[in-house]
Protein backbone atom coordinates (compact mmCIF):
# COMPACT_ATOMS: atom_id res chain seq x y z
CA UNK A 1 0.00 0.00 0.00
CA UNK A 2 0.99 3.55 -0.76
CA UNK A 3 0.74 6.93 0.99
CA UNK A 4 -1.69 7.28 -1.87
CA UNK A 5 -4.38 5.46 0.44
CA UNK A 6 -4.46 8.14 2.78
CA UNK A 7 -4.60 11.68 0.38
CA UNK A 8 -7.18 14.03 1.22
CA UNK A 9 -7.25 17.34 3.22
CA UNK A 10 -4.47 18.30 5.47
CA UNK A 11 -5.94 18.63 9.24
CA UNK A 12 -3.88 20.67 11.84
CA UNK A 13 -1.94 18.70 14.58
CA UNK A 14 -4.00 18.33 17.62
CA UNK A 15 -2.53 18.76 21.16
CA UNK A 16 -1.89 14.78 21.29
CA UNK A 17 -0.63 15.13 17.54
CA UNK A 18 2.21 17.03 19.13
CA UNK A 19 3.33 14.49 21.57
CA UNK A 20 2.02 15.88 24.96
CA UNK A 21 0.12 12.72 27.23
CA UNK A 22 -1.12 14.27 30.27
CA UNK A 23 -1.94 12.38 33.83
CA UNK A 24 -0.01 9.16 32.63
CA UNK A 25 1.18 7.82 36.10
CA UNK A 26 4.81 6.42 36.87
CA UNK A 27 4.61 2.82 37.07
CA UNK A 28 6.14 1.76 40.00
CA UNK A 29 8.31 -1.40 40.32
CA UNK A 30 7.63 -3.54 43.07
CA UNK A 31 11.12 -3.03 45.14
CA UNK A 32 13.43 -6.07 44.63
CA UNK A 33 11.79 -6.80 41.34
CA UNK A 34 14.27 -6.99 38.41
CA UNK A 35 14.17 -4.16 36.16
CA UNK A 36 12.94 -3.85 32.53
CA UNK A 37 15.07 -1.30 30.82
CA UNK A 38 17.22 -2.39 27.93
CA UNK A 39 20.15 -4.00 29.21
CA UNK A 40 22.49 -2.51 26.57
CA UNK A 41 21.58 1.20 27.49
CA UNK A 42 21.77 0.55 31.23
CA UNK A 43 23.80 -2.30 32.41
CA UNK A 44 27.81 -1.47 32.70
CA UNK A 45 28.52 -4.95 31.75
CA UNK A 46 32.17 -4.96 33.31
CA UNK A 47 32.29 -8.62 33.22
CA UNK A 48 34.28 -10.06 30.37
CA UNK A 49 31.81 -13.64 30.68
CA UNK A 50 28.23 -11.14 29.97
CA UNK A 51 30.22 -9.66 27.43
CA UNK A 52 30.91 -13.43 25.94
CA UNK A 53 27.32 -13.59 26.49
CA UNK A 54 25.83 -10.88 24.35
CA UNK A 55 27.77 -12.03 21.74
CA UNK A 56 26.72 -15.78 21.97
CA UNK A 57 22.73 -14.76 22.37
CA UNK A 58 23.70 -12.84 18.80
CA UNK A 59 25.13 -15.72 17.03
CA UNK A 60 21.67 -17.88 18.32
CA UNK A 61 19.89 -15.05 15.94
CA UNK A 62 17.46 -15.10 18.82
CA UNK A 63 14.23 -12.81 18.91
CA UNK A 64 15.75 -8.71 19.60
CA UNK A 65 13.43 -9.50 22.63
CA UNK A 66 14.77 -13.18 23.73
CA UNK A 67 18.66 -11.74 23.25
CA UNK A 68 17.31 -8.54 26.03
CA UNK A 69 15.78 -10.67 28.38
CA UNK A 70 18.62 -13.21 28.44
CA UNK A 71 21.46 -10.70 28.78
CA UNK A 72 19.22 -8.86 31.39
CA UNK A 73 18.63 -12.05 33.45
CA UNK A 74 22.22 -12.51 33.75
CA UNK A 75 23.07 -9.53 34.26
CA UNK A 76 20.95 -9.12 37.45
CA UNK A 77 22.45 -12.47 38.60
CA UNK A 78 25.53 -10.66 38.99
CA UNK A 79 24.19 -7.44 39.94
CA UNK A 80 22.77 -9.81 42.89
CA UNK A 81 25.76 -11.37 44.01
CA UNK A 82 27.95 -8.31 43.21
CA UNK A 83 30.42 -10.31 41.34
CA UNK A 84 31.10 -12.39 38.04
CA UNK A 85 28.36 -14.47 37.43
CA UNK A 86 30.69 -16.96 35.83
CA UNK A 87 32.36 -17.52 39.22
CA UNK A 88 29.49 -18.32 41.64
CA UNK A 89 28.84 -21.99 42.71
CA UNK A 90 25.60 -24.07 41.50
CA UNK A 91 24.51 -23.93 45.26
CA UNK A 92 25.12 -19.98 45.06
CA UNK A 93 22.63 -20.17 41.77
CA UNK A 94 20.55 -22.55 43.90
CA UNK A 95 19.96 -19.68 46.56
CA UNK A 96 19.08 -17.31 43.92
CA UNK A 97 16.28 -19.74 42.22
CA UNK A 98 14.68 -19.85 46.19
CA UNK A 99 15.33 -16.14 46.87
CA UNK A 100 13.06 -15.61 43.46
CA UNK A 101 10.50 -17.12 44.36
CA UNK A 102 10.19 -17.11 48.01
CA UNK A 103 11.42 -13.07 48.62
CA UNK A 104 10.46 -11.75 45.55
CA UNK A 105 7.57 -13.70 44.42
CA UNK A 106 8.46 -13.91 41.02
CA UNK A 107 5.67 -15.27 38.91
CA UNK A 108 5.69 -18.45 36.57
CA UNK A 109 6.47 -17.03 33.48
CA UNK A 110 9.47 -14.56 34.69
CA UNK A 111 11.15 -17.74 36.58
CA UNK A 112 10.83 -19.61 33.52
CA UNK A 113 12.27 -16.49 31.23
CA UNK A 114 15.25 -16.65 33.97
CA UNK A 115 15.87 -19.94 34.35
CA UNK A 116 16.26 -20.55 30.23
CA UNK A 117 18.42 -17.71 30.53
CA UNK A 118 21.09 -18.58 32.88
CA UNK A 119 20.89 -22.67 31.88
CA UNK A 120 21.87 -21.30 28.18
CA UNK A 121 24.36 -18.51 30.28
CA UNK A 122 25.91 -21.41 32.25
CA UNK A 123 25.71 -24.54 29.64
CA UNK A 124 27.01 -22.64 26.84
CA UNK A 125 28.92 -19.69 27.58
CA UNK A 126 30.61 -20.86 30.78
CA UNK A 127 30.27 -24.84 29.86
CA UNK A 128 29.57 -25.49 33.48
CA UNK A 129 29.16 -29.85 33.39
CA UNK A 130 28.03 -31.92 35.96
CA UNK A 131 25.12 -29.07 37.46
CA UNK A 132 21.86 -30.10 38.10
CA UNK A 133 19.61 -26.94 39.40
CA UNK A 134 18.15 -26.66 36.45
CA UNK A 135 16.37 -29.84 36.88
CA UNK A 136 15.52 -29.38 40.28
CA UNK A 137 13.74 -25.99 39.27
CA UNK A 138 10.12 -26.56 38.23
CA UNK A 139 8.12 -24.40 37.64
CA UNK A 140 4.49 -24.57 37.34
CA UNK A 141 2.46 -22.60 34.86
CA UNK A 142 -1.48 -22.39 36.18
CA UNK A 143 -3.54 -23.05 33.19
CA UNK A 144 -6.20 -20.33 34.25
CA UNK A 145 -9.17 -18.98 31.16
CA UNK A 146 -7.45 -15.18 30.08
CA UNK A 147 -10.08 -12.60 30.96
CA UNK A 148 -12.61 -12.07 28.08
CA UNK A 149 -15.17 -8.88 27.87
CA UNK A 150 -18.39 -8.84 26.25
CA UNK A 151 -18.61 -6.03 23.20
CA UNK A 152 -20.51 -4.04 25.80
CA UNK A 153 -17.76 -3.57 27.79
CA UNK A 154 -14.94 -3.65 24.94
CA UNK A 155 -17.10 -0.37 23.97
CA UNK A 156 -16.92 0.87 27.64
CA UNK A 157 -13.64 0.96 27.81
CA UNK A 158 -13.06 2.46 24.09
CA UNK A 159 -15.38 5.18 24.88
CA UNK A 160 -13.46 6.35 27.85
CA UNK A 161 -9.96 6.33 25.87
CA UNK A 162 -10.47 10.30 24.42
CA UNK A 163 -7.20 11.36 22.59
CA UNK A 164 -7.29 10.35 18.92
CA UNK A 165 -4.05 8.39 18.92
CA UNK A 166 -4.82 5.89 21.59
CA UNK A 167 -8.18 5.77 21.00
CA UNK A 168 -7.55 4.67 17.18
CA UNK A 169 -4.89 2.25 18.08
CA UNK A 170 -6.58 0.32 20.77
CA UNK A 171 -9.82 0.17 18.74
CA UNK A 172 -7.52 -1.25 15.94
CA UNK A 173 -5.86 -3.94 18.42
CA UNK A 174 -9.62 -5.05 19.23
CA UNK A 175 -10.99 -5.19 15.48
CA UNK A 176 -8.06 -6.70 13.95
CA UNK A 177 -7.60 -9.07 17.00
CA UNK A 178 -3.54 -7.43 17.04
CA UNK A 179 -0.79 -7.75 19.75
CA UNK A 180 0.08 -4.18 21.23
CA UNK A 181 3.37 -4.26 19.35
CA UNK A 182 1.61 -5.34 16.32
CA UNK A 183 -0.38 -2.06 16.13
CA UNK A 184 2.20 0.60 17.54
CA UNK A 185 4.89 -0.60 14.58
CA UNK A 186 2.35 -0.61 11.58
CA UNK A 187 3.23 1.47 8.60
CA UNK A 188 1.48 3.32 5.64
CA UNK A 189 2.83 0.56 3.13
CA UNK A 190 0.63 -2.75 5.23
CA UNK A 191 -2.43 -1.12 5.11
CA UNK A 192 -4.17 -2.71 2.01
CA UNK A 193 -7.16 -0.46 1.54
CA UNK A 194 -7.95 -0.76 -2.33
CA UNK A 195 -8.31 -5.03 -1.61
CA UNK A 196 -11.94 -6.89 -0.97
CA UNK A 197 -11.95 -6.89 1.72
CA UNK A 198 -9.35 -4.65 3.23
CA UNK A 199 -6.93 -6.02 5.12
CA UNK A 200 -4.02 -5.59 6.98
CA UNK A 201 -0.38 -6.78 6.52
CA UNK A 202 1.43 -7.71 9.92
CA UNK A 203 5.06 -7.95 9.29
CA UNK A 204 7.50 -9.54 11.66
CA UNK A 205 5.10 -10.67 14.45
CA UNK A 206 5.71 -12.85 17.16
CA UNK A 207 7.94 -16.19 16.01
CA UNK A 208 9.37 -13.83 13.02
CA UNK A 209 5.71 -14.76 11.17
CA UNK A 210 3.32 -12.46 8.70
CA UNK A 211 0.31 -12.48 8.17
CA UNK A 212 -2.89 -10.64 6.59
CA UNK A 213 -5.45 -9.66 9.08
CA UNK A 214 -9.01 -8.59 8.06
CA UNK A 215 -9.60 -4.96 8.15
CA UNK A 216 -13.71 -3.30 8.21
CA UNK A 217 -14.12 -0.61 5.97
CA UNK A 218 -15.15 1.49 9.23
CA UNK A 219 -11.43 1.30 10.77
CA UNK A 220 -10.10 1.81 7.39
CA UNK A 221 -11.78 5.52 8.07
CA UNK A 222 -10.40 6.08 11.28
CA UNK A 223 -6.63 5.18 10.34
CA UNK A 224 -7.21 7.62 7.59
CA UNK A 225 -8.57 10.11 9.31
CA UNK A 226 -5.41 10.02 12.19
CA UNK A 227 -2.71 9.74 9.82
CA UNK A 228 -4.37 12.87 7.91
CA UNK A 229 -3.22 14.73 11.29
CA UNK A 230 0.73 13.89 11.66
CA UNK A 231 0.96 12.71 7.77
CA UNK A 232 4.63 10.70 8.52
CA UNK A 233 5.33 9.01 5.58
CA UNK A 234 6.37 5.56 7.21
CA UNK A 235 4.48 5.13 10.50
CA UNK A 236 0.75 4.80 10.88
CA UNK A 237 1.48 5.90 14.80
CA UNK A 238 4.81 7.83 14.90
CA UNK A 239 5.92 8.55 18.53
CA UNK A 240 6.75 12.27 19.56
CA UNK A 241 10.54 13.10 19.06
CA UNK A 242 12.35 13.78 22.11
CA UNK A 243 15.24 15.67 23.04
CA UNK A 244 17.02 14.62 26.80
CA UNK A 245 14.05 13.19 28.12
CA UNK A 246 10.95 15.32 27.51
CA UNK A 247 8.48 15.36 24.84
CA UNK A 248 9.47 18.09 22.30
CA UNK A 249 6.08 19.62 20.20
CA UNK A 250 7.38 19.29 16.68
CA UNK A 251 5.32 17.33 13.84
CA UNK A 252 4.97 14.00 13.80
CA UNK A 253 5.94 13.33 10.65
CA UNK A 254 9.60 13.75 11.71
CA UNK A 255 9.81 11.00 13.69
CA UNK A 256 11.23 7.84 13.00
CA UNK A 257 10.38 5.83 15.86
CA UNK A 258 6.53 4.06 16.48
CA UNK A 259 5.13 5.31 19.66
CA UNK A 260 5.75 3.04 22.59
CA UNK A 261 3.97 0.19 24.18
CA UNK A 262 4.50 1.23 27.22
CA UNK A 263 2.17 4.34 26.62
CA UNK A 264 -0.98 2.20 25.30
CA UNK A 265 -1.11 -0.19 27.88
CA UNK A 266 -0.65 2.81 30.56
CA UNK A 267 -3.74 4.22 29.18
CA UNK A 268 -5.50 1.14 28.76
CA UNK A 269 -4.76 0.81 32.51
CA UNK A 270 -6.25 4.30 33.31
CA UNK A 271 -9.24 3.65 31.05
CA UNK A 272 -10.27 0.09 32.16
CA UNK A 273 -10.01 2.25 35.73
CA UNK A 274 -12.47 4.53 34.77
CA UNK A 275 -14.75 2.17 33.24
CA UNK A 276 -14.76 -0.20 35.55
CA UNK A 277 -14.33 -2.97 33.81
CA UNK A 278 -12.67 -6.53 34.26
CA UNK A 279 -9.94 -5.19 37.15
CA UNK A 280 -7.76 -7.76 35.07
CA UNK A 281 -7.89 -6.40 31.73
CA UNK A 282 -4.96 -5.49 30.07
CA UNK A 283 -4.56 -4.38 26.38
CA UNK A 284 -3.90 -7.95 25.13
CA UNK A 285 -7.22 -9.08 26.26
CA UNK A 286 -8.84 -6.93 23.28
CA UNK A 287 -7.25 -9.92 21.22
CA UNK A 288 -8.64 -12.46 23.50
CA UNK A 289 -12.13 -11.08 23.35
CA UNK A 290 -11.63 -10.70 19.27
CA UNK A 291 -10.92 -13.80 19.20
CA UNK A 292 -14.11 -14.78 21.23
CA UNK A 293 -16.40 -13.12 19.63
CA UNK A 294 -15.65 -14.41 16.47
CA UNK A 295 -15.65 -17.67 17.73
CA UNK A 296 -19.43 -16.93 19.10
CA UNK A 297 -20.27 -15.62 15.54
CA UNK A 298 -19.55 -18.66 14.31
CA UNK A 299 -16.03 -18.39 12.57
CA UNK A 300 -14.24 -21.07 11.80
CA UNK A 301 -11.87 -22.09 14.39
CA UNK A 302 -9.33 -23.08 11.68
CA UNK A 303 -9.20 -19.46 9.49
CA UNK A 304 -9.51 -17.78 13.04
CA UNK A 305 -6.40 -19.04 14.48
CA UNK A 306 -4.80 -18.08 10.61
CA UNK A 307 -5.79 -14.21 11.36
CA UNK A 308 -4.75 -14.76 14.93
CA UNK A 309 -1.43 -15.62 14.23
CA UNK A 310 -0.89 -18.90 15.31
CA UNK A 311 0.06 -21.71 13.28
CA UNK A 312 -2.82 -24.23 13.70
CA UNK A 313 -5.45 -24.78 16.36
CA UNK A 314 -5.57 -27.00 19.01
CA UNK A 315 -8.15 -26.98 21.88
CA UNK A 316 -4.93 -26.34 24.51
CA UNK A 317 -3.83 -23.01 22.81
CA UNK A 318 -7.06 -21.61 22.92
CA UNK A 319 -6.04 -19.84 26.12
CA UNK A 320 -3.05 -18.49 25.14
CA UNK A 321 -3.57 -16.91 22.10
Amino acid sequence: MNIGFFEGRAVGLSRCAAGRVGGLKKRFVRKGMPNRAHPLLTMNNTHASITQFKQLVELKDYRPPTRKEYVRSVWKLAEHFDCDPATLTENQLRQYFLFLREELQASPSVMKGIKWALRCYYRECVKATGWTVFEEVRIAEPKSLPAVLSRAEVQQVLATVREPRFAVCLRLMYYCGLRVGEAVSLEVKDIHSSQSPPRLHIRNAKGGKDRYVPLVPGMVEELRGWWRTHRNPKLVFPAPPRANGPVVAVPLSRSTQPMSTASVQEVFRLARLASGIHREATPHTLRHSYATHLLEEGFPCGRSAVTWGMSRWTPRRSTRI
